[in-house]
């Protein structure tokens, strides 16, 4: 990532650093971790992004490093899954390399006070609501970039899962009916205000499952422009793809209506935060240019597209509102999240208008 995402860490959101420093040169000779000066005393920054799990670099010297953790308080079950997390990326890697490598895995809690897994520091560019000089205002490269993000979606779930020694990461066989009661059920576990948009697409949902696809595929999950690097030099060109909460196996298409979820705003014109867009600029391929490019470079049937749109939208919407529940019930004082019920109510309307 580029040096202006770091930022000094956020009140509230200091971790043990001594600790966390004794135990990261402690285990560096098992975890294969980077050499760390013992003549360098570690700092600390925070990549601000996001809005769950926590990123930190971590410099000894010339040496970088990334941790990862969960938000802090109560998190949904199954959420925030650092150790599977860490368990996708080392699979991944080998055979995907925009995936980041990583180093070592903490599962004593009493170290930070969480499960996290240490991964390696790449540099580049990372698009969330302005443009980078090396994209701004030049059309033939916002293309360029567009291009690559559907390429590398399509090179993704190209990946051979059977000869990549894949297989044993999930059960690709009913991932998106799992995936539709999964997050109905988390919405309904932190629904703080009766949203009839969202039941309505949640039914619509659950009645109109796709068949089971012939060639399931790695799913990241949350593939969106800010989850990517870009080169500094070539914005053109993948640096990595980040953020594996969510990775799977199975229906590509959940990937694909992600991707065009998040392409067009997800917040309301008042609101502009890093879940804002800058895609809808001079030279950005429209949602229907990455559809025909999608299609084009993986060769899959997209008819049924429109229910993977619908998903993406109620998933994101769920997303926002575990946020939001976690500033409501004061498990958060973060000032970022107490706008975001305005946020899930205009997902859930934009996903009930394709109904």
């Amino acid at each position: 990532m580029s040096a202006p995402d770091i930022r000094p860490v956020r009140a509230g959101e200091e971790l043990d650093w001594v600790r966390l420093e004794a135990w990261l040169r402690d285990h560096r000779p098992g975890a294969q971790l980077p050499h760390l000066d013992d003549r360098e005393r570690m700092q600390v920054a925070q990549f601000p992004g996001g809005h769950s799990n926590l990123t930190y670099q971590l410099r000894f010297g010339t040496t970088e490093l990334v941790i990862r953790r969960p938000p802090f308080g109560p998190v949904p079950p199954t959420a925030h899954d650092m150790a599977r997390e860490y368990r996708w990326l080392s699979a991944i890697h080998p055979v995907f390399p925009l995936a980041p490598r990583v180093y070592a895995l903490c599962e004593d809690p009493s170290v930070i006070g969480s499960v996290f897994y240490v991964m390696e520091r790449r540099h580049g560019l990372v698009v969330r609501d302005q443009e980078p000089p090396a994209i701004n205002d030049l059309p033939d490269v916002r293309r360029g970039v567009s291009l690559a993000v559907v390429d590398g979606l399509a090179d993704l779930h190209a990946i051979d899962i059977a000869a990549a020694g894949l297989a044993h990461l999930g059960k690709p066989h009913g991932f998106v009916e799992r995936q539709v009661r999964g997050w109905t059920e988390r919405w309904n576990r932190s629904r703080t205000a009766h949203v009839p948009e969202m039941e309505a697409v949640a039914r619509w949902l659950a009645e109109s499952l796709p068949p089971h696809p012939a060639q399931p595929t790695v799913v990241h999950g949350d593939f969106k422009l800010d989850n990517l690097i870009l080169g500094a030099a070539d914005p053109r060109r993948l640096v990595a793809v980040l953020d594996w909460e969510m990775a799977a196996l199975g229906d590509p298409l959940v990937d694909l209506g992600i991707l065009l979820a998040y392409w067009a705003a997800t917040a309301p014109p008042d609101q502009r935060d890093a879940l804002a867009t800058v895609t809808t600029l001079p030279g950005w391929l429209t949602p229907g240019e990455i559809v025909e490019r999608y299609a084009a470079r993986s060769g899959r049937d997209l008819t049924g597209l429109k229910f993977f749109e619908l998903f993406a939208l109620f998933k994101i919407a769920v997303v926002v509102q575990q946020i939001y529940y976690r500033f409501v019930n004061g498990q958060t004082d973060d000032p970022r999240f107490a706008s975001l019920g305005d946020r899930v109510t205009y997902l859930a309307r934009r996903a009930a208008s394709l109904l």
